[in-house]
């Protein structure tokens, strides 16, 4: 009996432990930025990331059979934090380019917007192009699909470059910058929040670069990009896509 009750505690300690690892390979790590109001951002009184693309990898996750730990991390970190398998995902405001797309998988879109400029308000000049601006000191964030479109356009005076939003919200709000480039939602978002009182955006201006955002995963990693579309089919036939995009102020997809 001595023997078999050892055999039995054995038994059920392995089966323990294989449940254990079992849980452990469900937790899928995404990496999300603090700084990309509404799609994600810091949320201060729950110390978490919040917004539109971490509710959206959420509902994937629920409906795939996953459990999602998000990481937070700057922009320009995400596709190496992804590739050096730190990560497994990426869920921000990521735009699909051919350029990404050599590195990274991305999933099917899941919303589609273009760049903003915000000025000072006591500049009242309807913009509608780079053209329009032709000599101004401008801002716009590192790792964006906007800033070779605006270096290359050779209108500007000077294009200074920012790792995150707010610092560049808050140069152009204190005139230190002419004007700045970021993705249109979180530009409009933000602005709406009443943080940068001297700003406002330009709704004559008419985007260079539209674009769609995706979630990202490794080349090789063909199981979870499968697994996250076929998540986002469901989650845009029964509504639930178009409810989180609608409950962060953006229309539907």
């Amino acid at each position: 009996m001595k023997l078999r009750s050892i055999a039995v505690s054995a038994l059920a300690a392995l089966s323990l432990t294989a449940a254990a690892v079992a849980n452990a390979q469900t937790v899928v790590k995404v990496g999300s930025t603090p700084t990309g109001s509404p799609f994600t951002f810091l949320d201060t009184k729950t110390n978490s990331i919040e917004g539109v693309m971490v509710d959206i990898i959420k509902a994937v996750g629920k409906q795939a059979g996953f459990e999602v730990q998000i990481e937070p991390m700057a922009f320009s970190a995400l596709i190496g934090s992804l590739t050096s398998k730190r990560i497994d995902l990426v869920s921000a405001a990521m735009f699909i380019t051919p350029q990404r797309q050599q590195v990274v998988s991305f999933s099917d879109p899941v919303y589609t917007y273009g760049e903003g400029l915000m000025v000072p308000k006591s500049d009242t000049k309807q913009y509608k192009s780079f053209d329009d601006m032709k000599g101004m000191t401008v801002g716009v964030q590192v790792g964006t699909a906007f800033v070779e479109p605006i270096q290359k356009s050779g209108v500007f005076k000077e294009v200074k470059l920012y790792d995150n939003p707010p610092d560049m919200m808050r140069d152009a709000n204190a005139g230190r910058i002419q004007g700045g480039f970021m993705d249109y939602p979180i530009a409009a978002y933000t602005l709406k929040q009443g943080n940068y009182p001297n700003l406002h955006m330009v709704d004559s201006y008419q985007p260079k670069v539209t674009g769609s955002v995706g979630i990202a995963a490794r080349k090789d990693d063909t199981e979870l990009v499968n697994k996250v579309n076929a998540a986002l089919k469901v989650l845009k036939a029964n509504g639930t896509l178009d409810g989180i995009l609608k409950k962060w102020g953006l229309n539907g997809a």
